[in-house]
């Protein structure tokens, strides 16, 4: 542990950026593997990999290097694990970098697979992905702010990025208003963030006797 502390206190950059791009590419491998039927998981061929790569190049290329940025840029302005400097950088987190985050996930998936509109997912899953994200991510950079070291932030969003990503792989092949809506009523308090759709509602309706 000590040995690898040291690489990563050497070389921030480097350390931080393999790690984060790992996990978030080995994300959408654990997504398609949870998806797919148990009995694909036989076939040679069950795992997409140029989805798999594709995935990778977004992760690599601009979410690692971006949050390493960002965490530097939020540490510089607020220094500190003081309460209010905490909440000032969650705040500033969810405001700015979540939009961000998202926008390049969605958009650059839809660049390399070749859509003809690349803003379409983006526009149609947007808002229910930020919502779901506010939830998860406003506790996980309240501890990220408060006990992670800033030369281990980076690594340590792409842990937690790692169950965020597979859930944004899962995501971007189905309804993801649906797929928040199912998730969060089942959770106290949280179920008016995502009401049903009008298709849920007539589903959910009681039959006329």
């Amino acid at each position: 542990m000590l040995p690898l502390l040291g690489m990563v206190r050497r070389h921030p950059w480097l350390a931080s950026v393999a790690a984060y791009g790992t996990l978030f590419s080995a994300a959408d491998v654990a997504q398609q593997m949870l998806a797919r039927p148990r009995q694909d998981l036989s076939e040679p061929e069950y795992l997409d990999l140029k989805q798999t790569g594709k995935v990778a190049v977004v992760g690599f290329s601009f979410h690692a290097n971006f949050n390493y940025i960002w965490f530097r840029i939020l540490e510089h302005l607020f220094p500190g694990t003081n309460p209010a400097r905490v909440i000032v950088k969650v705040a500033c987190d969810q405001a700015i970098a979540a939009p961000v985050t998202i926008g390049a996930f969605y958009v650059g998936l839809s660049l390399l697979d070749g859509e003809s509109d690349v803003w379409g997912n983006f526009r149609e899953k947007f808002w229910p992905t930020y919502k779901a994200g506010v939830l998860c991510w406003t506790l996980f950079q309240a501890v990220n702010f408060t006990l992670v070291p800033p030369v281990l932030r980076t690594t340590y969003v792409g842990a937690c990025s790692f169950l965020w990503t597979a859930f944004l792989c899962y995501l971007r092949q189905h309804n993801a208003q649906d797929t928040t809506a199912r998730i969060f009523q089942a959770l106290p308090g949280l179920a008016g963030l995502f009401p049903p759709t009008a298709d849920e509602k007539e589903v959910n309706m009681p039959s006329e006797r």
